[in-house]
């Protein structure tokens, strides 16, 4: 926020208590789990999260920043002025499918503009557990549009006729929500007589189960009701075996009829002839600890986090699995406690409870010490049970899960493996991760792309182990991709016509999907067709798009299997998700063809060349989504000097491209007749304003004296300049700035002064070299200074003067990255000693 001084200190007071009160009363309107509010940034077109409420700040960490001009429901709410309402989970795959994907779980949420003068502050977002199918609203919408008017009003009264002070820049402040209800465990003991099945409990278990002494019963299914009555088999199968002398070797997990998590203890008590009397405790978990130590003394790990991610309760048992003493557990972040249960795929299981009402069950590897690092470890079964204010987690030892289960299940079945666990499984069947596929393809923009997300998500969620993936053109399927066939196999079906009687063409030509449940059918159906393997299943679907055919797909079962009718339903609709994915494909090859023939023609074949100045650029295109973007660098003669110039348009695609060479054009125009820096931007700034692309840069502008070594330099929104000295030390240059061009025609930007030595390197680049998603940009500024000292040193260690060299290990690391979120420009430019010209 703006200003500076006491005045600043207390209106930044005043803002944080606004947003805080905002926020916590948003979650009461809507009866939510997490709450915050979007501010608007110093950054044009960047809202950033200031409060959130609810939720641990790094398990939001990806939408912490948010642009404008995204496909997001923050940013739609901010820029068109209305409210965003996302009843579940349905309608948000529908409306923001990226969104969606990074929160694959069921939520509502509301996104309400907060009101400003010229345009809104921010954004009130709530996130609640999902409404049903057949609600197309959630309530009370009314009240979160009021809060959000309420908030508008003091902000304005507390900008005091600058709304640009209203602007937030750092990390957001997480809030606790307040308490619902005190969150502390509670146990109850009881007695059960298996000759009888007569129940006697202590006064806590009347109190715990909301008993009344005088109507209970007193029989053990009057108990297994009381304590879980969705579960009252498995306590009465529990029960009956640790009256047999084969108590479970862990606690029962269960659910009140409320909803609340309790854990079931039992062990047989005294002898009493051929049966014993067995001890039953029932616990509800909760961060105070029970009174009597019940829950210390389970031999099932247990802990509990509040809504911020910190541990406020850990049993003897959890603290031993996490391998410290529960003194140094308590109070600390569980990624910082506990950095084994965090990460992929596990912050995804947090979110998930802690926006929706779900249980996660989900197996986990605890490092062995002085293991780790050869991926070595325990396997623990980790249950996570939501709660209004706190998680309650369960550990157990997968050694003790199969012990465990319920008598009643069936001892024949085939265990699963903690390898063979899906992460979530309960929730994830195979008619789930469809709709995973579904949301991935939406960020699939190449053919590979799409390949690759189809065997990721479509394989596993069916068991499936091969796949192939035909093209059509011109009237012939070309393979584009396989994977897990035989080497060879599949290249005599390369390029087959139309007319070829083989199923991956019949499919397609008739628009029916083709299932074979075992090798022996589908070689019935077609003989003599070449076979890849004597057992197994096949699907083969059409890749067909609005109508048109795209191609083919075939999936491979090792084993045979039949396919039901809900299985060929979701297979024959995820192939027209394929097949639109493939079409969008097709247009983002053509469109990326088109945009990299404009960049390279915009770029400079050669920069302009002095003989007391070398210069060297570099430009990498970004890999993700269209791959290339407004970056530009260029030398341009200036008088008897010259100009060294960077930019970045935002955006990526032929429009960042064409409106990165109207402003290079400028710029040259601008620098041929010699004018200042300052001018320069002025300039171009008008000209981008004028010409209203929709489009904001940034640029940095040099004006060098090849003689003397003076510069003159300016900048717009740009990152600024490096300098590495003859001696080594390199420094970020102080070189004030305007904002970026294209927002405000009164801008102004003004002019330092600078002194390049001989054999100093001076170096421009764009954001894309430093700045990476999470992750702070000077920290990035940072890496690439001492990546500038090592190469300007290793060159001048091989005795080499040429700065090609330099440019190459200073974006050696950013050119070998799979991953490029942002194009990458740098120029850098030196002064030869008088006895080298």
């Amino acid at each position: 926020m703006a200003g500076s001084g006491e005045p600043a200190v207390r209106t930044r007071a005043r803002l944080t208590t606004l947003l805080v009160d905002a926020s916590t009363g948003a979650l009461g309107a809507a009866g939510a789990r997490v709450a915050g509010v979007y501010l608007r940034s110093s950054t044009p077109g960047l809202l950033r999260l200031a409060v959130l409420v609810g939720l641990p700040g790094p398990l939001f960490r990806p939408w912490w920043r948010l642009h404008v001009g995204r496909p997001f429901p923050v940013a739609d709410a901010y820029r068109l002025g209305v409210q965003v309402v996302l009843p579940n989970a349905a309608e948000t795959v529908r409306r923001y499918p990226q969104f969606a994907a990074g929160l694959p779980f069921p939520f509502g949420s509301v996104h309400v503009p907060v009101p400003g003068g010229s345009e809104p502050f921010g954004v009130l977002t709530v996130l609640r557990p999902a409404a049903s199918d057949t609600v197309d609203e959630l309530p009370d919408r009314e009240r979160l549009a009021r809060l959000a008017e309420g908030l508008g009003t003091e902000l304005l009264a507390l900008a005091d006729g600058d709304e640009a002070t209203i602007a937030w820049d750092g990390e957001p402040l997480c809030v606790r929500p307040p308490a619902t209800r005190p969150a502390q465990a509670r146990v109850g003991r009881f007695t059960w007589d298996p000759r009888t099945s007569a129940v006697h409990p202590d006064d806590r278990l009347y109190a715990l189960l909301g008993l009344d002494p005088a109507e209970f019963a007193g029989t053990g299914p009057a108990l297994a009701d009381a304590v879980s009555p969705a579960e009252a088999h498995r306590i009465l199968a529990a029960l009956r075996a640790a009256g047999a002398g084969k108590p479970p070797a862990a606690p029962l997990t269960l659910w009140s009829r409320e909803g609340t998590p309790r854990l079931l203890d039992l062990s047989p008590a005294t002898d009493a002839g051929e049966a014993s009397l067995v001890a039953g405790t029932v616990v509800e978990p909760g961060p105070g600890a029970s009174a009597d130590g019940a829950a210390d003394l389970l031999p099932q790990g247990v802990f509990c986090l509040d809504r911020l991610g910190l541990l406020v309760y850990v049993n003897p048992a959890a603290a031993r699995m996490a391998g410290q003493e529960r003194a140094r557990l308590l109070g600390r972040p569980l990624w910082e406690a506990m950095p084994w249960l965090t990460g992929p795929p596990y912050d995804d299981h947090l979110r998930s409870v802690l926006l929706s009402h779900e249980a996660v069950h989900v197996h986990v590897r605890r490092p062995v010490a002085g293991r780790a690092a050869a991926g070595e470890g325990d396997w623990l079964a980790l249950t996570v049970h939501p709660g209004p204010d706190i998680l309650t987690c369960t550990l157990v030892p997968t050694s003790r899960v199969d012990a465990a289960a319920e008598p009643a299940l069936d001892a024949s079945a085939e265990p699963h493996t903690p390898e063979d666990t899906v992460a979530g499984d309960h929730s994830l069947t195979p008619l789930y991760r469809p709709i995973a596929l579904a949301i991935a393809l939406t960020d699939a923009v190449t053919a590979r792309q799409v390949s690759a997300v189809v065997m990721q998500e479509l394989l596993p969620a069916f068991g499936g182990r091969r796949l192939a993936i035909y093209l059509l053109q011109d009237r012939h399927l070309y393979l584009a991709w396989e994977t897990g066939f035989p080497q060879g196999f599949l290249a005599p079906f390369d390029g087959i016509g139309l007319d070829a009687h083989v199923p991956g063409v019949e499919t397609l030509t008739t628009g029916r999907p083709i299932f074979f449940e075992s090798m022996h059918q589908l070689a019935a159906t077609y003989p003599g067709i070449p076979l890849d393997a004597e057992e197994g299943a096949r699907a083969f679907l059409p890749l067909i798009a609005s109508g048109r055919p795209v191609g083919s797909c075939i999936l491979g079962f090792d084993r045979s299997r039949s396919f039901s009718t809900e299985e060929q339903t979701v297979l024959t609709a995820l192939a027209g998700l394929i097949a639109h994915a493939m079409e969008k494909a097709k247009r983002y090859d053509t469109e990326a063809a088109l945009a990299r023939g404009l960049q390279q023609a915009l770029l400079p074949r050669r920069l302009s060349a002095h003989p007391q100045v070398e210069t060297a650029g570099r430009y990498l295109p970004g890999t993700q989504g269209m791959d290339v973007g407004g970056d530009w660098y260029d030398v341009v003669e200036a008088g008897d000097g010259l100009a060294l110039v960077i930019g970045d348009v935002q955006g990526h695609g032929v429009q960042a491209a064409a409106t990165m060479g109207q402003l290079r054009s400028a710029v040259r125009a601008f620098a041929l007749g010699d004018r200042p820096p300052d001018e320069v931007l002025s300039g171009t700034n008008h000209l981008l304003i004028d010409l209203d692309p929709g489009q904001f840069a940034s640029c940095c502008y040099v004006r060098l004296d090849p003689a003397t070594g003076q510069a003159r330099a300016a900048r717009a929104g740009h990152p600024p300049p490096l300098l590495r000295s003859p001696d080594g030390r390199t420094r970020v240059l102080d070189i004030p700035g305007g904002v970026v061009l294209g927002v405000d025609p009164h801008a102004q930007y003004p002019v330092t002064e600078l002194q390049l030595e001989p054999d100093a390197i001076l170096a421009l680049y764009t954001d894309g070299l430093v700045e990476r998603p999470g992750a702070d940009i000077d920290e990035g500024i940072t890496a690439l200074r001492l990546a500038l000292a090592r190469a300007g040193a290793a060159a001048g260690r091989r005795g080499g003067r040429s700065l090609a060299g330099v440019a190459d290990r200073v974006t050696a690391v950013a050119r070998h990255a799979t991953d490029r979120p942002d194009d990458v420009a740098l120029l850098l430019a030196t002064r030869r000693p008088a006895h080298r010209r």
